[in-house]
């Protein structure tokens, strides 16, 4: 393996390593996401069970 082989390689390394690093972090990113999209949706089905209808009032 020449020298120029190794650098070709190594920079191939450095890209792989450095797209992993990022899908690793948008993965941690969406499954937060994904668990505060879920709890939201659990306050709002207890307060919507919680609370009495409203009604429609116009304003002006």
């Amino acid at each position: 393996m020449t020298a120029a082989e190794k650098y070709v390689a190594g920079a191939y390394l450095v890209v792989f390593v450095v797209v992993l690093a990022y899908v690793l972090i948008i993965a941690t990113k969406l499954a937060r996401l994904e668990r505060e999209v879920a709890e939201l949706t659990e306050l709002a089905r207890e307060r919507r069970v919680q609370e009495p209808e409203r009604k429609a009032v116009a304003l002006g």
